[in-house]
């Protein structure tokens, strides 16, 4: 498959999967949370709060991965697992494009300094659980 089929079928899973898992490195070791994903092309964005762990963590080690796609039962679910590096993002412009009314059990509106995205461009996408077809790996 070529590297453009390749990266199309990945952007289909993104673009229709916004529940994923993030791992980030904590004490030397994966620290996985479940988390909001919104993308641009390949790059994704996952709001979060300032003053949270993983953002100590982020800057501390900014390698992060990415899970997302595999739901319903698993079996015939194509899914991306995405290697990449994470930085913070406060872009008002941002922050407002994807403001949603449920984050506001958790920040006072889209102005709230606190209400931030971690933005992850990745390195290495693997397309996997294809129908029976090998993985495939498009490299950034």
């Amino acid at each position: 498959m070529s590297n453009q089929d390749l990266k199309e079928k990945i952007l289909n899973i993104i673009s229709k999967h916004k529940l994923g898992v993030l791992s980030s490195v904590e004490n030397n070791k994966p620290h996985s949370r479940y988390m909001t994903f919104y993308s641009e092309g390949l790059t994704l964005f996952t709001p979060t709060k300032m003053d949270t762990e993983k953002i100590e963590e982020i800057e501390a080690n900014a390698s992060v991965s990415v899970l997302l796609g595999y739901e319903d039962k698993g079996q015939d679910d194509a899914y991306v697992e995405i290697s990449g590096i994470a930085s913070i993002n406060k872009s008002q412009e941002l922050k407002m494009k994807l403001w949603e009314e449920s984050f506001s059990q958790w920040f006072k509106g889209p102005e709230d300094p606190n209400y931030i995205f971690l933005q992850i461009q990745p390195e290495i996408i693997r397309i996997l659980n294809t129908h029976g077809e090998s993985s495939e790996e498009l490299v950034l």
